[in-house]
Order: structure tokens, then sequence, then C-alpha cells
């Protein structure tokens, strides 16, 4: 993510320099003698005024920079109080070597009132640092939330090709037992799902276009497997160029495949996808049987439990997932809003 034009280094120097000139403008601009119409603008630039300027400067970064991160922010709070008092005490020192035109040298009552923008400046400073350090404190745990959303989607990743590719590799063994003629064609469709496993499902979001595509073929292949023992029913739009999460899907449809087949009587699956207006409103429904169900949940793998996690890391508050078993039909709805 760039970083935005105020936070660049550029800005943040001339939005300290404008702070600056108008910190040091405002008291000669509203500073008039009775009988003064103009500006004094030789008093405001004499050396005098440069040189305690350019003190304050100095102390506001000095402080902000040095004492602050080596003495308050490492709890020495004794040192860094006895410093402050040091360095104010240089400041009225350096008054009175100084002094003000047709003043003698020597320490004036009214030097002392230089604690007050003393103080202001040292407040400045402070209430600046502690500001900018909880901002970086933020921005630092938003970048390791992130780095840590993005590792835990890639383990997440990770986890269903393996899963995935062993079922589907499972099933090219039990059509190579029975010397099926649609081997062939069944390894053409594996190969295109493992490219794009291989090459795509990395991507932080594919083509809603390219997700369907990939859960046509895989679910052709399983038609395949299948044929007349299973009724299949698929009305699936082909979808667009919006973008999603790769391999989102795909674990409903398998878990349908997984507990939807076997020991069941007249076993079917309905899969429909509909897309209107950024809205994808994802169905499965199979038919399921309750006693062969814990069976099956021994070796079902992570695929629900993943892509659960994964909705709720990517789409928290833009899905809504829904799993019903009523009637021996096992039913899952699922809402995302892409946009």
């Amino acid at each position: 993510m760039s970083t935005r034009w105020y936070r660049s280094k550029i800005a943040i120097v001339f939005f300290h320099i404008l702070a600056w000139v108008i910190l040091f403008t405002l008291p000669t601009l509203f500073h008039r003698e009775p009988d003064q119409q103009h500006i004094n603008f030789k008093g405001m630039f004499s050396v005098r005024f440069l040189i305690f300027d350019a003190c304050w400067i100095l102390f506001f970064y000095f402080n902000l920079l040095v004492l602050i991160p080596r003495f308050l922010n490492r709890k020495k709070i004794g040192i860094y109080i006895t410093l402050i008092i040091l360095l104010l005490a240089v400041f009225i020192t350096g008054i009175n070597i100084f002094p003000k035109a047709g003043e003698k040298p020597g320490f004036h009552r009214e030097y002392f009132f230089t604690i007050f923008p003393y103080l202001f400046v040292w407040a400045m400073s402070t209430v600046y640092w502690f500001i900018t350090d909880k901002i970086r404190t933020e921005q630092l745990m938003k970048e390791r939330e992130n780095e840590n959303l993005k590792t835990e989607l890639s383990f997440l990743r990770s986890q269903v090709s393996p899963h995935f590719l062993f079922n589907v590799l499972n099933n090219m063994v039990a059509m190579a037992r029975l010397k099926s003629d649609m081997l062939e064609p069944s390894l053409i469709r594996l190969s295109g799902l493992m490219r794009y496993m291989l090459y795509e499902s990395d991507e932080a979001s594919v083509t809603l276009l390219r997700e369907t595509e990939y859960v046509n073929s895989y679910i052709e292949l399983q038609k395949i497997r299948y044929a007349k023992s299973l009724i299949i029913r698929v009305d699936m739009d082909s979808g667009d160029n919006q973008l999603i999460e790769p391999m989102l899907l795909i674990p409903f449809i398998e878990n349908a495949f997984k507990h939807g087949t076997g020991i069941i009587q007249d076993p079917e699956i309905d899969i429909s996808l509909k897309i209107s207006d950024g809205l994808i409103d994802f169905r499965v429904k199979n038919k399921f049987d309750p006693k062969n169900e814990e069976i099956k949940d021994k070796t079902s793998g992570i695929g629900l439990p993943n892509v659960v996690r994964r909705l709720n890391l990517l789409y928290d508050q833009k899905h809504i997932l829904s799993i019903n078993k009523e009637n021996g039909w096992f039913t899952v709805s699922l809402q995302i809003k892409l946009h």
C-alpha cells in the first residue's frame, strides 16, 4: 500500500517549517505599539530574535529526538527532569549574554518569564512525541496483523490444495482399476485443475469467471466418476471479472460429494451459483445418511473448517453462511458481497 502524501518525508518537513513560521510570526503580527501602524519586520528578523528562535527549535527537536527516547521512554525520569532543568538554566543564562538594546548585562526579573515559553515548547515537543509514537505503534500493529493474516491465509490455502488433490487422485485410482475409458479425459481435466492450483491459487484474488471455470471442471470430473449412480444438478452463472479469493467455493462442493455419495439411497447433489449486482448467491445441497456421517467425519480433513476460517478473515462483514441439516438433506447457503 502506497504511503499517503501527507505522511511523506517532504510533506512532514514542510508542515514543520510552516508551523514554526506561524508560531514565530503570530506575536509580531498581533503586537502593535500605539503609534505603530506597520509590522516591525526589522525587529522580527534581528540577530537576537533569530538566535533565540533557533534555540527554541533546537530545544524542541533535542527533546523530541534525544531526551525523550533515551531517558523518558526508558523510564529514566530523574535524569530526564534534571536535563530539562539544566537546559532551562542555559536559556536564562543565554538571555543574560544577549541582552536587549540598552539593557546592562545581569539577571533581570523578567528573564524568569522565559520559563513559560520554555514550558510551552517542551510541552509541544513531548505531546508531539507521544502522538507520533502512538501512530507508529498502531501502524506497526496493523502491519503485523496484515502479515499474520497473509501468513494464515497462505497456510490455509496450502491445506486446501493437498486435501483436494488427494481426493481427486483417489478418483483416478478407482477409474484405473475399472479400466474406464474416461480415465484419459479425467486426467486432462485434472491437469487443468492442477495448473490453476499451482499458478493461480497463490494470487491474492482471481476473477470470478476463472473460479467458476475451475469449479465446473471439478464437477465434470465427479460426473465422469459417478456416471449414472449419482444425480447431479448444476445451475451456475459463468461469472465475470469481479475478484474473489481463489479456491473459496470448491470445499463446499467437495464436501457434498464426500458426504452425499456412498451408501445413500438415490443420492442427489444440487449446485447453484447466481451473481447479481456484485452479490454471489452460492448454494450446495446433498442427501446424506446420518448413520454414515460419523464415520466419514473422521476422515473429512480440513475442508469446511478451513473455508469458514477464510471467509471470516476475508469477508468478515460481507458474507452470510448458513449450514443446515434437515430431513436427510445437508444444505450450504453462502452469500458474498464483492463490492
